[in-house]
């Protein structure tokens, strides 16, 4: 009877083995069959997800949106209990949103989590109880479809990749707030249909070269701010590159430097809302930017993506609760900011170390140009102090207003509003109010073009109240409500990614009436004759600026600013705000 038994297990174990052998060669993928030296296609990525979704009741594919390439944007959503509500979901379960391909050449990501769905279905690894994934399987589909060897000089494999422009050639990491791609506005529809409590980008990089396989870019913690930014930047980060160390994976922050080696010190990137994690942290969620070394092989990086997903399922299934909670009360305290932080800066008077493992750089002359050029010495590792500087200040402090009014003909305000899911109502009369309102001072823009856009930058405004006449039609938007982080930022004109400096508002940074100086002429000697304090002030400008008293022109166009005659719409920022408890907060009693 003995012998039966140990037969009869022996035969358990075998088909058990033989069952998980066949079900790992049923759902290989097309980088696992290529000997890890391939990133499977658009195609063929959907394709397995299609066969694990019809297989396996735990995984769901579902198409959401078009993309600027004519394709559909899919989400796939892993629930071990097979319920695809959200809102049945967050009721019990931490979300992870993982976003992949947003630069298809980076296509770590693409196929790491192509496995760990695999993986999870057939049980090869645990499934997590307490945390439901949602993938997009690859973001720039269109990029993804223009696939070549060639467009990624310095990256090692795979073998053939796509090319980080989309279909309309936007870098899709830069376009979460002036969202001027399809592909955006799709995002837009997930990232709020699913609400994460965490969101993970899985990118490669490639600023310098060093030991690490992994880096990591989490969402600048200050920034995030309060209890949660705390816990990312004291609790959240270290247990995950603890994961990680345990399983003899070393990871660093993202090494922010060009041209320069490492061991020189370097600064944590600062995430502005035009990135993927910029633009989720505005809804509290917890965000990470994996950043694999593109010198590393691709089996070594597709490796490390797996493992630091991994990792992190680990530790938001064991904090699923601390988290919800920290996010629960950050998007409620935030309904009642009263001040708001922009333009957030490196503060140089604090920093740590790393214990940064690089390797020994020189300059040497360039055979090429003849002039200094950086190299790397990858037969002298090193493990070195390094100072790294993560704490940041803000440079400019808000005060918060209880809503903003929006003309109904700045519709293109109003759609990015509607995709972000922002509540707001339209007047039904007119309406006079005392309002604050922005005139701009002064700003610069860019020489070049950058992402279909000259970028507006060092913004400067003067703020003040005056009676206003509103529509019918006009948009009250209230800032109570869980966007309104993403209302400040885009809608106060000196942020860095505001709708203003993303050039929305352009048209009224020009003058359209002037005046003819021989008619002008008299006009302006009447006004400099009946206002002591114009002629005083003009006569002082001529006495200081050489170059205003010898320009007739200025002379008169200075008077012209001055005058009745100058154009109310001429750099008056079109967007107003209703001052937190003023007598013009009883507009909101009206929704």
């Amino acid at each position: 009877m003995k012998h039966i038994l140990s037969f009869a297990v022996l035969f358990l174990f075998i088909s058990c083995e033989t069952e998980t052998q066949n079900k790992e060669t049923s759902y290989q993928t097309v980088y696992e069959a290529s000997g890890e030296k391939e990133t499977a296609t658009y195609a063929e990525t959907i394709d397995f997800y299609i066969k694990l979704a019809r297989d396996f009741p735990q995984i769901n594919i579902h198409t959401i949106g078009k993309t600027d390439s004519g394709q559909p944007l899919h989400m796939v959503t892993f629930n071990p209990d097979g319920d695809f509500n959200f809102e049945n979901i967050r009721k019990e379960k931490s979300i992870i949103l993982i976003n992949n391909g947003i630069h298809p050449g980076e296509s770590d990501g693409i196929d790491a989590t192509m496995m760990l769905y695999r993986d999870l279905a057939t049980k090869n690894v645990p499934a997590p109880e307490k945390t439901v994934l949602v993938t997009i399987p690859i973001y720039n589909i269109g990029g993804a479809l223009n696939r070549n060897s060639t467009t990624r000089a310095n990256q090692n494999g795979p073998l053939e990749y796509g090319f980080r422009g989309n279909a309309l050639n936007y870098d899709l990491n830069r376009d979460f707030i002036k969202m001027d791609s399809k592909n955006a506005k799709t995002f837009a529809d997930i990232f709020h249909l699913v609400k994460p409590d965490v969101f993970i980008d899985n990118h490669v990089s490639n600023g310098a070269d060093y030991q690490y396989t992994l880096t990591h870019l989490f969402t600048q913690h200050n920034k995030l701010g309060g209890d949660l930014g705390e816990y990312l930047y004291s609790s959240f980060m270290p247990d995950i590159e603890k994961s990680l160390a345990e399983k003899d994976w070393d990871i660093t922050p993202y090494v922010n430097v060009f041209n320069m080696p490492p061991e020189m010190g370097f600064s944590q990137f600062i995430d502005h809302p035009r990135y993927s994690t910029g633009y989720t942290t505005l809804w509290s969620t917890l965000g990470l930017m994996v950043e694999t070394h593109m010198l590393k092989p691709y089996k070594q990086r597709v490796d490390g993506t797996y493992e630091i997903m991994e990792s992190l399922i680990a530790v938001v299934e064991k904090e699923h609760e601390n988290i919800k909670n920290l996010r629960k009360v950050t998007l409620e305290t935030n309904l009642d900011l009263s001040e708001y932080y922009l333009n957030w800066q490196v503060d140089t008077t604090q920093s740590s170390t790393l214990q940064f493992k690089g390797f020994e750089a020189e300059r040497l002359t360039s055979e090429v140009t003849g002039l200094p050029r950086l190299k790397y010495d990858r037969t002298k590792p090193f493990t070195k102090e390094v100072v790294y500087q993560d704490q940041y200040y803000p440079a400019d402090t808000i005060s918060v207003p209880d809503a903003y009014i929006i003309r109904q003909s700045q519709q293109k305000v109003i759609e990015r509003l509607d995709a972000n899911k922002i509540q707001y109502f339209k007047l039904d009369k007119d309406t006079t109010l005392n309002v604050e309102t922005y005139t701009i001072l002064d700003y610069k823009t860019r020489n070049a073009p950058y992402e279909g856009h000259y970028l507006h930058y060092g913004t400067k405004v003067e703020k003040n109240t005056k009676k206003i006449t509103f529509k019918p039609g006009d948009y009250v938007v209230p800032t109570r409500q869980p966007g309104i982080r993403y209302l400040l930022e885009t809608l106060e004109p000196h942020a860095v990614d505001s709708f203003f400096n993303w050039n929305f508002f352009d048209t009224f940074l020009q003058q359209k009436e002037g005046f003819s100086p021989y008619v002008f002429e008299d006009v302006a000697l009447d006004m400099l004759q009946k206002d002591s304090i114009l002629r005083q002030n003009f006569e002082a400008k001529k006495k200081l600026d050489l170059n205003f008293a010898n320009n007739w022109y200025a002379q008169l166009d200075w008077i012209f600013q001055r005058s009745v005659h100058l154009e109310e719409a001429y750099l008056s920022y079109p967007v107003y705000r209703v001052a937190k408890g003023s007598e013009a907060s009883g507009i909101l009693a009206r929704k």
